[in-house]
């Protein structure tokens, strides 16, 4: 196998080399832009390191720096003490997550915040967001009737709200729950379907008032008014970028990876068990040295047949490894149907189109009945051109499909490669030191 990165933009790579070795993905994403908004509330210095070292990420810590909060490579400095209102517009760069975080930060406060970000968050909806902070007494403004990003938010003298998001969200409820902490009364959240928790997880650890139960069969979680306190966290591997590792050693044949110290709680290892599901052969061992007060694992991953599968959205919450998973379903025998998917046509890119267009890129069959994904397995797959639309995801999405290509059909190019700086920057020096290759054959 070969492969370059040109600079920044185009990843090339020859497939059907073996990976072989042990990598450590970035921190955790999800947790990474909750611990700095939560320290940046608490009063004092909270501990945390691992960070994710993304684009997104750091959009973040941006974010609690204009408000008046210290980040350094061990912690933040925050606190009522320290926060004011950001002297102009906060830039949410391509991270969807720290604009709908952020807002509900905010709207607690008695200020008036303008938050923007790129052309593709630009074109993606706020009005879920917006909804529930107007019910707690924000002001919230975007354009359009869906709050097209940039967006205003006017905050202060919140009251807590009972609130049943419409839709599957992780940051629905983030934002909520941010906002909670500043509403007089009590702010709850109802999820049909669970998500990632996070959020609650980190508020309890900073000594928030918050519950977590199940009523009526939805799982409820209840938050007062809090002040919280500084923390400290150790942030485990991202399972989201994990899982391009994993399926890869899946489906390149003679493959074995290690993918150390990947946080595997339950409202994320959802992949994991899928692949399993299908065949695949990953084995979780205790990582050495982790946070015990989290779950945290390395996968030992070894190359497996796969078969098809059914695949419902709630198994994969935040729906975040569906185009990877699709891959590994490209090189399954039988078909692989992922139910209830339409959610992936508002993230970075239309992923649901997106992930269509790349598995035809490689010979494999996908198409997308209504909200579903139908991807049938084809015996190979062969080298193809694929543009990762200004999307992280499936920007490394399409160097996997590249390393499962049959070498003999040519070299995959993925352009707008990237893109993979929002989550991953070491994308292409981890892909190097797994194949094998040398520094004058991948570069980022």
């Amino acid at each position: 196998m070969s492969g370059h990165a040109g600079p920044g933009a185009t990843l090339t790579v020859r497939g059907s080399h073996p990976l072989g070795g042990a990598v450590r993905v970035p921190g955790d994403k999800s947790i990474s832009h909750r611990a700095l908004l939560l320290g940046a509330l608490a009063e004092g210095r909270s501990g945390i390191v691992g960070l994710s070292d993304g684009e997104d990420v750091a959009r973040t810590a941006a974010a609690v720096r204009a408000l008046g909060a210290r980040v350094d490579p061990e912690g933040v400095d925050g606190g009522a003490s320290r926060l004011h209102a950001p002297d102009g517009p906060v830039d949410a760069g391509n991270s969807g997550t720290t604009m709908r975080l952020f807002a509900g930060l905010v709207a607690g406060w008695p200020w008036t915040v303008t938050i923007g970000g790129d052309a593709s968050l630009c074109s993606r909806p706020m009005d879920r967001i917006a909804l529930p902070l107007r019910a707690m007494g924000a002001q919230v403004h975007g354009r359009g009737e869906r709050d097209l990003p940039p967006i205003e938010v006017r905050g202060g003298a919140l009251v807590g709200i009972d609130y049943t998001p419409p839709m599957a969200s992780a940051q629905v409820k983030s934002c909520v729950l941010l906002a909670g902490l500043r509403a007089d009364g009590t702010t709850v959240v109802r999820e049909a379907v669970p998500t990632r928790a996070h959020t609650e997880e980190l508020l309890a650890r900073a000594g928030a008032d918050v519950t977590v139960g199940e009523e009526g069969g939805a799982r409820v979680v209840r938050l007062r008014r809090s002040a919280l306190a500084p923390f400290a966290l150790e942030v485990p591997g991202d399972p989201s970028q994990a899982a391009f590792w994993v399926v890869a050693a899946t489906v390149v044949a003679g493959s074995e990876v290690t993918v150390e110290g990947v946080y595997v709680g339950a409202t994320r290892r959802g992949f994991v068990d899928v692949l399993r599901r299908m065949g695949a052969d990953i084995v979780e061992r205790p990582a050495p040295g982790a946070d015990p007060t989290m779950p945290v694992a390395d996968l030992v991953v070894r190359s497996a047949a796969l078969t098809g599968t059914e695949v419902e959205a709630a198994e994969v919450t935040g729906l975040d490894e569906i185009p990877v998973l699709a891959v590994a379903a490209a090189r399954a025998e039988g078909t692989t149907v992922f139910r209830g998917v339409g959610e992936l046509r508002v993230k970075e890119s239309d992923r649901l189109a997106g992930v269509v267009g790349l598995l035809g890129a490689f010979g494999a069959r996908a198409h997308a009945e209504g909200d579903d994904l139908v991807v049938t397995g084809v015996p190979r797959l062969a080298a193809g051109t694929v543009d990762a639309r200004g999307d992280h995801r499936m920007a490394m999405a399409g160097a996997v499909a590249g390393l499962a290509a049959e070498a003999a059909t040519g070299e995959t190019v993925v352009t707008g490669f990237d893109a993979v700086a929002t989550s991953y920057p070491a994308f292409a020096a981890h892909l190097r030191v797994l194949a094998g290759l040398g520094e004058d054959e991948v570069g980022a």
